[in-house]
């Protein structure tokens, strides 16, 4: 028999609202597991057990009642602790930040609570999401190997069944990149779809925060909660006047589940399969084809500016993250990490006609590839989400057979930094374990990215789930 910290948060909702499951049992089990695994994984930076065991009872005594708040009620939340929690340190994992302690909730976490989730605790960032490895975790396919970054906390818990739910941010794959690694969903959502009030800021053009969960209707269940126009993130964009945001989750109940007809699938020929582990490539093009066989239409397309968009991205988030961090490098600047360090400062040579020039191209990349979707009908683009599974925690590097030799901890991100440029959704999604042919090793998570038009969640999000429909979702077993 499961445990119910082994169920989706779809099947623990319906569990609770059928009575069958109570909030304080299915806490109670989450808790366990943390306790159990934890040691191991290490992918909580605090653990609020007392608070998260006082909201279950409390979620069990409303749903008794009758008054039942909806799928999200009682349901456990890991919180990457890059968004404020009222009373609870929020330190980015990092020295810097290890007294805060915020008196407001960030605007994510808020809902999510008026919803009547349950937060667990706060998981590790990669030291102010600056980096794409999350050092301090490991991931729960194999402990000597790496759950990304930089909301490898979140991956790392959601996949090893700790909370049914992480929050992340991604500024240049940080939710993506750890979803993939670890074997679970992970949504980027169109900047300025879901606000980022409280939430510590990698790079403000680029940031964007959103959910890891186990399933794809999972997140549609998240997404329906947290997607709002919020007046205080000068990003967010009012959707009223287009006729308001979708149901997400009633979008994967539109028709057929598996029936993908009338999708255009796009493949890109450049950029996306370049220097790629064969194991991802071969399971990323399998599962291309199962969306063909239900129904869909794939055509390949081409990445215009595909060799400009990694160095704009690159350029927009150092001159950005020196600004931000510009006070506390020089009132703290001996309690960062020396890699974290070296980062922002970096930043600090950034010439402004460099940032300029970053930025209208990001303006030229924007508008050519809205051509490219006009002109080939393209609904979402498929491609790999990392290279290469997850990477071993002492990482290393990678001679590719084009010659070219790439680290780890740099080539993680590469397939990412699209989607951020322009402010696309990007949703990744398991669609295989690696074996023997492996750059990495057997035994590892893949991910394909789901890459759709602006505000179009729901579409990248109906083909993520008629693809899922065709797998079935596996908890890893710990080892390393």
């Amino acid at each position: 028999m499961s445990e119910p910290y082994e169920l989706t948060l779809s099947e623990a909702a319906m569990a609770i609202a059928r009575g069958e499951l109570s909030p304080v049992t299915l806490t109670e089990s989450v808790l366990s597991r943390v306790e159990q695994v934890e040691p191991q994984l290490n992918a909580f930076a605090c653990v609020t057990a007392e608070i998260a065991q006082t909201a279950a009872k409390q979620a069990e005594q409303e749903i008794a009642e009758g008054s039942y708040r909806g799928p999200l009620h009682g349901i456990p939340l890991g919180v990457k602790d890059l968004y404020e929690t009222a009373g609870v340190p929020t330190t980015s994992s990092s020295k810097v930040r290890a007294d805060y302690v915020p008196t407001s909730d960030s605007t994510v976490v808020a809902r999510l609570l008026d919803a009547g989730m349950i937060m667990i605790g706060k998981t590790h960032t990669h030291e102010f999401a600056l980096g794409g490895i999350t050092p301090t975790t490991r991931n729960p396919w194999n402990t000597a190997h790496i759950p990304g970054g930089s909301s490898g906390g979140s991956g790392a818990a959601v996949a090893s069944g700790e909370v049914m739910v992480g929050l992340g941010s991604d500024t240049g794959g940080s939710i993506r990149m750890p979803a993939a690694l670890c074997g679970t969903v992970g949504l980027k959502p169109t900047y300025g779809l879901v606000s980022r009030r409280g939430v510590a800021s990698l790079s403000w053009s680029l940031d964007h925060v959103g959910p890891l969960t186990r399933t794809v209707r999972d997140t549609a269940l998240v997404m329906d909660a947290i997607a709002a126009y919020e007046r205080a993130d000068p990003a967010s964009v009012d959707l009223t006047g287009s006729g308001g945001l979708p149901g997400y989750t009633a979008a994967l109940d539109t028709g057929a589940a598996q029936d993908l007809t009338g999708i255009t699938v796009g493949v890109p020929t450049e950029l996306f399969f370049d220097d790629v582990d064969p194991e991802v490539e071969g399971a990323v093009r399998a599962a291309v084809a199962t969306l063909g066989d239900l129904g869909a239409r794939v055509v390949e397309v081409s990445i215009p500016m595909a060799d400009l968009i990694p160095a704009a991205a690159q350029l927009i988030v150092r001159a950005e993250v020196a600004s931000y961090h510009r006070s506390m490098l020089r009132e703290k600047g001996d309690l960062y990490t020396e890699q974290v360090r070296l980062g922002i400062e970096a930043g600090n040579l950034v010439l402004a006609i460099d940032y300029v020039d970053a930025l209208r191209v990001r303006t030229l990349v924007q508008r050519a590839w809205a051509e490219m979707i006009t002109t080939t009908g393209v609904d979402v683009v498929a491609a790999p989400s990392t290279p290469f599974p997850a990477p071993p925690a002492d990482l290393g590097e990678i001679t590719w057979p084009s010659g070219s030799v790439e680290k780890h901890s740099r080539g993680v991100g590469r397939y990412a930094s699209p989607a951020n440029l322009l402010g696309l959704p990007g949703l990744s999604v398991p669609v295989g374990i690696s074996g023997a042919q492996s750059v990495i090793t057997a035994g590892l998570p893949i991910g394909m990215q789901l890459i759709g038009r602006p505000f179009d969640e729901a579409t990248v999000l109906r083909v993520g789930h008629a693809y899922e429909q065709t797998r079935t979702p596996m908890l890893p077993v710990l080892h390393g």
